[in-house]
C-alpha cells in the first residue's frame, strides 16, 4: 500500500477537491482499491464522499492515535492506495500524516499569499524527510501570474507538470459527490486530472519506501455509507 497525503497551511488551496479527484482517477486507472481518510475537522472530504452514488473509492475513519495501526490493517485488507486529506494549518495532525506518507502533495494557487504560505508546509515535510511535490491549482489560463508562480515554486521543489486550471466544473461536480471525470461531458479539466494522476503514480513508484509500524489494536470505524469495515474490503 502506498500513502499519498495532501497538505497545505493555506486554506482554500483546493487540496480536498484534488484529493477526491485523484482518488477517483486512480480507481479509474486500475490502481485500486483506493481508500480515503479525512483528518480535517471540517470534514469536507467525508461530506463529499457521503454524497457519492459510487461505492469507490472506499472511506475509512480513524484517529491520529490509531493511524499507524489502522494503516497496517488496511495493508492487510488489500488497500493499494491510501489518500489522506489534512487540516489547513500546521498542526501535530499533519506531522503524523506526513511521517507515514510516501509522497506529500502541496497544492498551491498562483497568488503571493499562497506562495508564502507554502513555505511552512515545505519546512515541515522536509524536516521529516519525506518527498514532496507542488501542484499548481486554480490557475487562470495564459495569466502572467501563473507563469511567475510556476517559476517561483520550481526554485523550491518539484512541480507537477500538470497545471490544474480554475473552471466551474470542479466545484459543480463536488456538490453531489462526483468528479469532473464523472460528468456527462468531460473536457479539459478531466484531462488535467488524468495527467496529474499519471505523474503522481510515477512518483509514488519512484519514491515508495516500505514502512514498518509496530502493531497495535485496530480501530477503523465505519462512516455513514459503505466505509471500510473490520476484516473486509468492499469492491
Amino acid at each position: 500500500m502506498q500513502v499519498l497525503a495532501f497538505a497545505s497551511q493555506k486554506g482554500g488551496s483546493g487540496k480536498t477537491t484534488l484529493a477526491g479527484h485523484v482518488a477517483v482517477q486512480a480507481e479509474l486507472m486500475g490502481a485500486g482499491p483506493v481508500a480515503l481518510i479525512d483528518t480535517d475537522p471540517q470534514g469536507s472530504l467525508s461530506e463529499w464522499w457521503n454524497e457519492r452514488a459510487a461505492e469507490t473509492p472506499l472511506f475509512a475513519r480513524t484517529s491520529i492515535a490509531q493511524l499507524g495501526a489502522d494503516l497496517e490493517r488496511m495493508r492487510a485488507m488489500g488497500i493499494k492506495l491510501l489518500i489522506i486529506d489534512t487540516p489547513p494549518a500546521i498542526t501535530s495532525t499533519i506531522g503524523h500524516v506526513v511521517r507515514v506518507s510516501d509522497l506529500v502533495v502541496i497544492p498551491t494557487r498562483p497568488s503571493p499569499h499562497d506562495l508564502r504560505a507554502a513555505g511552512a508546509t515545505v519546512e515541515l515535510v522536509e524536516g521529516l524527510g519525506r518527498p514532496l511535490v507542488f501542484v499548481m491549482n486554480g490557475a487562470t489560463p495564459r495569466a502572467r501570474i501563473t507563469s511567475e508562480a510556476v517559476f517561483a515554486l520550481s526554485q523550491h521543489g518539484t512541480l507537477a507538470p500538470s497545471i490544474i486550471h480554475h473552471r466551474t466544473d470542479f466545484a459543480a461536480s463536488m456538490i453531489d459527490g462526483r468528479t469532473v471525470m464523472e460528468l456527462p461531458s468531460t473536457g479539459k479539466s478531466a484531462r488535467e486530472i488524468e495527467a496529474l494522476w499519471t505523474y503522481l503514480a510515477q512518483r509514488l513508484v519512484r519514491n515508495h519506501r516500505h514502512m514498518v509500524v509496530p502493531p497495535t489494536t485496530y480501530a477503523i470505524a465505519p462512516q455513514t455509507r459503505g466505509a471500510v469495515a473490520v476484516g473486509a474490503v468492499q469492491s
